[in-house]
């Protein structure tokens, strides 16, 4: 493995960005909350794509979880806040559209490597990468409307991906997708075994580094205008419903259900 040293983007806490050549590791950074995403992660996300757009010495992007997940989605405690504040809730789908557009329109080949579960934003940051290593045993699902949420974020993206009838059945019932099913339906791309995984998505990333850069950014970009064109369509009407839902009765309830469940386990 290179040696990596931290890059200082001057995000809020949450994520690690670190350097090794033209390679740019980024780490979803709260393993403690098995990487789920509170306001200053949220905030870091939104921000993140244009600096490494920015980076005139980068090629190619890592994207992985700290620890044993990808990322658990959004943090319950985040979710409370946003019901309580409608300002917030503005903010985070504002930030949510700045989180998909970036790494849409992101000129660097993004290689996720689903280390664990990657659950709601985690499942949609993973989806909206580039390329998906996932590991044998992990796991991804979006679970946004069985939160009473619209799926606004990456689920917006699963047609183009899976087909229209398929992505509506794992999106209305938000259930598990495994690895080897992920890799099926073309949500992810190979299974890597979990130790090797890393090293792997770091070596496809230096591939991809010395890849003439003028040449892939206009790849890229033909590529992604399959998912650019639906920015103010699909993904649009999403994010506005999805910032009505996290108002609703439905996700205060639902909220309230998980949160006490986790309090349980807990004690």
């Amino acid at each position: 493995m290179p040696t990596f040293e931290e890059v200082d983007y001057g995000l809020p806490k949450g994520i690690l960005v670190k350097a090794a050549g033209p390679i740019r590791l980024v780490t979803l950074n709260r393993p403690d909350d098995l990487n789920g995403a509170n306001r200053p992660m949220h905030r870091a996300l939104a921000k993140v794509w244009g600096h490494l757009d920015e980076d005139a010495y980068a090629r190619a992007v890592v994207l992985t979880g700290a620890g044993q997940a990808f990322s658990a989605g959004g943090d319950f405690g985040y979710m409370q806040e946003n019901i309580d504040d409608e300002a917030m809730r503005a903010q985070t789908m504002a930030e949510g559209r700045a989180i998909i557009e970036g790494m849409v329109r992101c000129r660097l080949p993004v290689v996720a490597a689903v280390n664990g579960p990657a659950v709601g934003l985690g499942c949609s940051l993973a989806v909206l990468s580039d390329i998906v290593l996932i590991a044998e045993g992990a796991f991804l699902a979006d679970p946004h409307l069985r939160m009473g949420l619209v799926p606004g974020d990456g689920g917006m993206s699963w047609p183009t991906l899976i087909g229209l009838s398929r992505a509506k059945e794992y999106l209305f019932l938000g259930g598990r997708i495994p690895a080897d099913e992920a890799v099926r339906l073309g949500l992810a791309s190979r299974t890597v075994a979990a130790q090797s995984l890393l090293d792997e998505a770091l070596t496809l990333a230096t591939k991809l580094a010395s890849m003439p850069p003028a040449a892939l950014r206009q790849t890229k970009r033909a590529l992604n205008s399959y998912l650019e064109v639906q920015l103010e369509h699909a993904f649009a009407r999403g994010l506005d419903g999805e910032l009505v839902s996290m108002g609703s009765d439905e996700h205060r309830d639902a909220v309230a259900r998980a949160r006490n469940k986790a309090a349980g386990r807990s004690r």
